[in-house]
C-alpha cells in the first residue's frame, strides 16, 4: 500500500477557473459526510484508485491523507516518479458569491478527491509519499 498527504484545495487563492475557496467552506461537508471519500484518477469515477483516509481544514486549506489500492499500478508509478503530483476535488457549491474577480466558494459539498496532472489550483499538490 502507498499513502500520501497533500492539499486538495488552498484557501484564499484564485484557481484557473476564477474560483476562490474561503476558509470554512468544507466545514459542513466534513461534519455531515459519513461515507468514505473515494480517490479517483483524473476525476474519473470509473478509475477509483484508492480512498481518502483523513480530510481536515487547516489554516492553509483542505489537507488530505489518502492511500492507493495498488502502489505498483500506473497512478503509484506516476506519483513515485513525480510525473503526477496534483490534487483536486469534485464538489457542488452550496453557497457562493460572484465578485468581479470570479466566484467565492463559502460552502461546498465534497464528492471525491482526485490525483491529477493539472490541478485547477496550481499549488494543490502531494507533499509527502510513503
Amino acid at each position: 500500500m502507498m499513502r500520501f498527504a497533500g492539499y486538495a484545495a488552498l484557501f484564499d487563492r484564485r484557481d484557473a477557473g476564477r474560483d476562490t475557496i474561503r476558509p470554512g467552506a468544507f466545514a459542513r461537508t466534513l461534519t455531515e459526510r459519513r461515507d468514505p471519500v473515494p480517490l479517483f484518477w483524473q476525476h474519473r469515477p470509473d478509475l477509483r484508485i484508492g480512498w481518502v483516509e483523513t480530510l481536515a481544514e487547516d489554516a492553509r486549506g483542505l489537507r488530505v491523507v489518502a492511500s492507493l489500492d495498488n502502489a505498483e499500478g500506473a497512478a503509484g508509478l506516476a506519483l513515485r516518479r513525480g510525473a503526477v503530483t496534483g490534487l483536486s476535488f469534485g464538489y457542488r457549491a452550496r453557497d457562493s458569491r460572484g465578485t468581479n474577480q470570479g466566484r467565492e466558494l463559502r460552502d461546498v459539498e465534497l464528492f471525491e478527491v482526485s490525483l491529477v496532472t493539472h490541478p485547477m489550483q496550481h499549488r494543490a499538490r502531494v507533499h509527502l509519499i510513503r
